[in-house]
């Protein structure tokens, strides 16, 4: 996979790029990371990228005309041109998954007071990561990266993101390691037992126990197995 980030600040994303399971992923060759300043496409000695905005008001705004020249310089026939913007849908783990299968992105960083409205007619789609405004796109292009880099096939185990909290529309089951029992707490005895088939209905139950505690909007739709139904309504016994 290729992914071109095209940014007024390319040096934000160094110290993420060049650790951990995206470090070592650009050094598989598992994914290409391509950091592009748009700077280099103004048409002045002083490589200005933003104008005032038209009807006043404050900031400034960037140019429709030199981001559109950085799109095409950076995209394939195959890329999938993504806008980072506070307006756009709401990033999930299901949509990490969907992205994760393109051969090639582009994500645009936006920054200032914002971008010439003009600008949405070259994208593919819009992605918020949040209901809340940065400083730019830069740290939501990082996001988005990492999150899809995770799942390349070698990235990972993949066995390390079957179970994420989202991946099955449940937050994560508890986790727990060694020492078996620390000041008093004690790892359940179920996932010390080796019966395999138990501790999985204990891992379900558990994501559900999470799921129904703290994201009930998560279960609003889902279409339950018997299995899980069952489970929920010990659940709500147990918690009620």
């Amino acid at each position: 996979m290729k992914i071109t980030i095209l940014t007024l600040f390319p040096n934000m994303f160094s110290g993420i790029f060049d650790e951990s399971i995206i470090k070592r992923a650009i050094d598989k060759k598992i994914v290409e990371i391509n950091l592009i300043d748009f700077r280099q496409y103004s048409p002045d000695k002083h490589h200005h990228v933003d104008d005032t905005p038209c009807g006043g008001g404050a900031g400034m705004v960037l140019r429709v005309d030199i981001l559109d020249k950085a799109i095409k310089e950076n995209k394939t026939d195959n890329s999938h041109v993504i806008l980072m913007t506070p307006q756009g849908t709401k990033y999930s783990q299901a949509k990490a998954y969907e992205l994760s299968k393109y051969e090639d992105i582009v994500l645009i960083c936006g920054h200032y007071e914002g971008f010439d409205e003009r600008i949405r007619n070259y994208v593919d789609e819009e992605i918020s990561i949040g209901d809340y405004v940065l400083t730019g796109g830069e740290l939501g292009a990082a996001v988005v990266t990492d999150s899809i880099v995770r799942l390349l096939d070698k990235a990972i185990n993949e066995e390390s993101h079957l179970d994420d909290s989202f991946s099955n529309g449940l937050l994560e089951y508890p986790q727990y390691t060694r020492p078996v029992e620390y000041d008093g707490m004690k790892v359940p005895d179920v996932l010390l037992n080796g019966n395999h088939k138990l501790i999985n209905e204990y891992r379900l139950k558990e994501s559900l126990r999470k799921t129904y505690l703290r994201r009930k909007d998560l279960l609003e739709n889902r279409e339950f197995t018997k299995e899980e139904l069952k489970l929920l309504e010990k659940i709500k016994k147990e918690e009620n």
